[in-house]
């Protein structure tokens, strides 16, 4: 442990992109995704199967959230026993209908986070002050990420198969290094704007140990360090997705800090983070063809003033 106490002493020289896009920018390091990243994304399609990586809510084998959050609640309103009674509603020709609502939270399923989702210092991405995050974000929602969407050259980054195990452990940790020789292995070199995607599969650990899953929660993931903030910046990374929960390492080893690399990366560099995807059947498929780069886009729901928002990423492979 070191005797650095604060976010801002720990992050005093990490390298920003505030104010690179302009005083009122709100999507961050997604600007890198003009069309002729797009262009370099269709360019990687070459047998059109599409991989759709969001993880089903209300799934009969539970749904994986942050410690704290309850998992999506799905309530049906109609079905056909409510025509059963005698004061059932009537529709001219006899129609019938279901109908269902939802009670989730926002980042309680695969989800982009907002780029005012997190900070320290009491300013948000681009210099905002945090107070405007106070009753719902008037800066930096995820409104404006999925106004404009995303779309670009993906790269699945899988640690497990590279490390040689089904899945990785509970607060087992890998550099940006380690992603490097990863896609070296897999024959695919991370290029300049490329939208990340790191498989670990930890989440099946969820659903092996259930409620134990939680005990001593700390995922595996990057963590922080200089070199590694640095290299994302170099890099121009727009988009970091994982299958985990935080998209990093749940605390950090040598401060003890909760998520370090929220501030360092979203809150400071403007990258946009995804989390809780579903890489498995993407990941089984460039296993067995070895072709690791492809087409992706998303679009989180478009919910005024929200911190995140669920969303469906499709990958075209």
């Amino acid at each position: 442990m070191t005797d650095i106490t604060t976010m801002d002493e720990l992050l005093r020289d990490a390298p920003s992109n505030w104010g690179k896009w302009g005083p009122d920018d709100e999507v961050g390091a997604l600007n890198y995704l003009d069309a002729s990243e797009v262009l370099r994304g269709v360019a990687h399609i070459s047998s059109g199967e599409v991989f759709t990586l969001q993880r089903l809510i209300g799934d009969p084998k539970g749904d994986p959230v942050w410690p704290g959050r309850s998992p999506a609640e799905r309530t049906m309103i109609m079905d056909e026993s409510t025509w059963d009674g005698a004061d059932a509603p009537a529709f001219p020709g006899g129609l019938h209908y279901a109908d269902d609502k939802i009670d989730a939270f926002l980042q309680g399923s695969t989800q982009y986070d907002a780029l005012g989702h997190v900070w320290y210092g009491g300013k948000i991405w681009n210099g905002y002050d945090a107070r405007t995050t106070v009753g719902g974000l008037d800066r930096a929602s995820v409104a404006p990420i999925a106004e404009r969407g995303v779309a670009g050259r993906g790269i699945l980054l899988d640690m497990a198969r590279f490390r040689g195990k089904k899945a990785l452990e509970k607060g087992e940790t890998f550099t940006h290094e380690d992603l490097e020789a990863c896609a070296a292995a897999q024959g695919a070199a991370i290029e300049p704007h490329d939208i990340l995607l790191i498989r670990t599969n930890f989440l099946q650990l969820f659903h092996e140990q259930g409620d134990a899953f939680y005990e001593d929660f700390c995922e595996p993931g990057l963590t922080y360090s200089p070199e590694l903030v640095r290299w994302f910046q170099e890099q121009e990374i727009p988009n970091l997705v994982t299958d985990t929960i935080a998209n990093e390492r749940t605390v950090e080893p040598e401060t003890g800090f909760a998520l370090p690399l929220h501030c360092a990366l979203m809150r400071n560099l403007g990258i946009a983070l995804t989390e809780i995807c579903d890489l498995e059947k993407l990941a089984d498929s460039c296993a067995a063809d070895g072709r690791y780069t492809f087409l992706y886009t998303a679009a989180p729901l478009k919910v005024h003033r929200a911190t995140g928002a669920p969303v469906n990423p499709v990958v075209i492979k």
